[in-house]
């Protein structure tokens, strides 16, 4: 097109960054209407499924109308993002096309005073072939305009996805990490100090030596720092100060997976999986048999409910274990520590949602 006008070109090239930059900026609010809208279409989501789980205690407190009207806020704010996101996604296309002709109409207009000026500084026959060229350029350019609308409305939904796969893992291992084999001696807490944030200290200077086959209770008001404590030794944190050694070796230096391998966690609030009774107190034990997973239930006083079920032992416990008692959840969770059978036990308040009985027994 040099060839045909430079003159002309020259003034395409000038015109064209302006039409980019509105298009940019087009879809650039896009992107960013597109994810508000999935960020708000998430917090709805939370909130239907917390509803949906704590749906006792709203019928409880008699809170029916007053989660109802929160929900309907923000539903409705996320009605006016999917208006907005809409007008605009339909909007975009004509918005190209209005761009595409009125360049054209200015390309005309200069063009046009060129053909018109007494030194003749373009011909008629030219300028037709020009516009004509330029016209038909005009139709590949829009459907890269469409489609840079589309792939920032993607580019949003993308970011969210982003944040997850790029987290940083703070645990990391050393290159040549230290394998446990087995747990022999003791393990210890040479003055741990570990915080959250680097205003708050939940642990200073705490020392304690465990030999193997002891059993040691942290006792201490709610808040005090007991399950941080435990879940230093299996790194689901690192100490802020001092070091835990397991057989002399810290932590620090060991493989993560050897390390975990020889601990049975029962937490305080018992995850289960939806899957069978026999996968969720199987789970983390290969090859596990029938024999041994019952052994472990009856240990953990689970056997009898089991059994009670449709389907016994393939019966589905549910979401996160919805179909049991907080009790019966966490028999499981201990069964399910109990067929692991490791070295080092880290039961993080095991019982508190055992009758009497229950709890005697599994002591």
């Amino acid at each position: 097109m040099f060839f045909i006008s430079w003159r002309l070109t020259l003034f395409v090239l000038i015109l064209l960054p302006i039409s980019g930059f509105i298009i940019g900026k087009v879809g650039h609010s896009l992107k960013k209407t597109s994810r508000d809208g999935r960020k708000k279409m998430g917090e709805i989501l939370s909130i239907m499924e917390e509803t949906l789980v704590g749906h006792q205690i709203i019928k409880a407190f008699n809170a029916e109308e007053k989660r109802r009207v929160f929900f309907n806020i923000e539903n409705d704010n996320y009605r006016l993002l999917m208006k907005r996101l809409l007008w605009k996604s339909v909007l975009a296309n004509p918005a190209s096309e209005l761009l595409g002709a009125l360049t054209i109409v200015v390309l005309i207009c200069y063009g046009g005073r060129m053909v018109l000026e007494p030194t003749h500084a373009l011909e008629t026959s030219v300028f037709i072939t020009y516009i004509g060229i330029f016209y038909s350029m005009i139709a590949p350019a829009r459907s890269f305009s469409d489609a840079s609308f589309s792939v920032q409305k993607g580019l949003a939904a993308m970011e969210r996805i982003d944040k997850i796969l790029h987290a940083e893992n703070t645990i990391k291992e050393i290159e040549k990490p230290i394998i446990f084999e087995n747990f022999k001696d003791k393990i210890i807490f040479e003055n741990v100090s570990f915080s959250y944030n680097e205003n708050v200290a939940v642990l200073q200077n705490i020392s304690v030596e465990i030999a193997k086959g002891q059993t040691v209770a942290l006792v201490g008001k709610s808040g005090a720092g007991k399950t941080t404590f435990v879940d230093l030794l299996p790194r689901f944190y690192d100490v802020s100060g001092g070091r835990i050694t397991i057989d002399g070796v810290d932590i620090r230096n060991a493989e993560l997976q050897s390390l975990r391998e020889l601990m049975g966690n029962v937490n305080q609030d018992p995850i289960l999986f939806n899957d069978t009774f026999f996968n969720n107190i199987a789970f983390g034990v290969e090859n596990a048999t029938q024999e041994e997973v019952e052994k472990a239930a009856k240990i953990a006083n689970a056997h009898e409910f089991i059994m009670a079920t449709e389907q016994g032992y393939q019966t589905n416990v549910g979401d996160r274990g919805g179909k049991l008692s907080g009790g019966q959840r966490q028999r499981i969770s201990i069964a399910r520590a109990v067929l692991k059978n490791p070295p080092i036990m880290i039961l993080d308040e095991a019982t508190s949602a055992l009758d009497t009985q229950s709890e005697k027994y599994v002591q």
